[in-house]
């Protein structure tokens, strides 16, 4: 699961709260060889004995749902569970795989995990914001920020977005690339010759001026975006956007002497140098890239390296 997918989880139990259940939330605390799910996997159960997601890919589930129930029906308190193959009731289980895994259960409630901590993360993933959220193991409260000694924290980054400007061929090659990352993509291109629908079924297209569609999709701190039309009319309104934004990634399709030319016509704008190297340009990591696929490539695993920090700000390649 996604991180995405983690947050629905805990929508769906906040929902069951509001609908008058008792809901628990189990949690994946450690994991040790080939345990099934990382740590901050999330399965969410409710009095009746539904539930949604997974700390283990069905393994476990079962005796989970019944301690679950069991914290319920006591009203209060924690539970924690370790599982591994010295374990006989992880072996009944099925937890045979050779890994080792721990799972927390609390109650979603004010002294447990609170509902508001839900809205909390949805308000952060909207915003492009990260969120730490830490659990005292011993209570089974949760509070948002540092962990201390003996808490369990798990960091909730945003969900990356990617707009490309160009229904271009390159586009067409990075677009998976980036959804296989786990990153939801907008193509945006006023050109119909181009932003043909069947050209990227499935995908969302936007057919209006860069600027326009941005105003819209609001770049937050967890946005990329990248331009590749070589038009001016359209790289340069949607760079100034981005510029204007805190985009985590900005770049642009193009040669060095492109790029310096670009340079000059967003300084004229207004912005200044430092501003201005926040754009990668020319687009992706200098891995020799010789056609579409490969320069999309460039153009994902540089992303991928500014999101992760291992980048400095950018500058035009000599």
């Amino acid at each position: 699961m996604a991180v995405s997918d983690d947050l629905a989880t805990l929508a769906t139990a906040r929902d069951w709260a509001a609908a008058g259940h008792q809901v628990a939330v189990a949690t994946v605390i450690s994991t040790w060889g080939s345990a099934p799910r990382r740590a901050g996997a999330h399965l969410v159960v409710r009095d009746d004995g539904r539930f949604e997601g997974s700390v283990s890919g069905g393994c476990v589930e079962g005796d989970v749902v019944t301690e679950a129930q069991a914290l319920l029906a006591a009203g209060t308190g924690v539970v924690r569970r370790d599982y591994g193959v010295a374990d006989e009731t992880a072996w009944s289980v099925g937890l045979a795989c050779g890994g080792k895994m721990s799972v927390l259960i609390q109650r979603l409630a004010e002294d447990g995990l609170a509902p508001g901590l839900v809205d909390r993360l949805e308000g952060a993933a909207a915003a492009g914001e990260t969120v730490t959220l830490a659990t005292d193991l011993a209570s089974g409260l949760t509070r948002e920020g540092t962990a201390g000694d003996g808490d369990f924290a798990r960091a909730w980054p945003p969900p990356r977005r990617l707009a490309i400007i160009g229904a271009v061929h390159i586009a067409q090659a990075l677009v998976p690339l980036a959804q296989g990352l786990g990153i939801a993509v907008t193509v945006i291109d006023p050109r119909g010759l181009f932003a043909g629908a069947e050209r990227f079924a499935g995908i969302d297209l936007d057919v209006r001026w860069p600027d326009e569609a941005l105003a819209d999709w609001r770049p937050n701190a967890a946005s990329a975006v990248v331009a590749l039309t070589h038009d001016p009319k359209l790289d340069d309104v949607a760079l100034a956007a981005a510029l204007r934004s805190p985009a985590f990634y900005v770049a642009a399709l193009g040669s060095r002497k492109n790029h310096a030319a670009r340079r000059d016509r967003l300084a004229a704008q207004g912005f200044d140098s430092a501003t201005l190297d926040r754009i990668h340009g020319p687009a992706g990591l200098a891995i020799g890239a010789a056609d579409p696929p490969e320069i999309a490539l460039s153009i994902a695993a540089q992303l991928t390296a500014a999101w992760r920090g291992a980048l400095a700000p950018a500058v035009p390649r000599a």
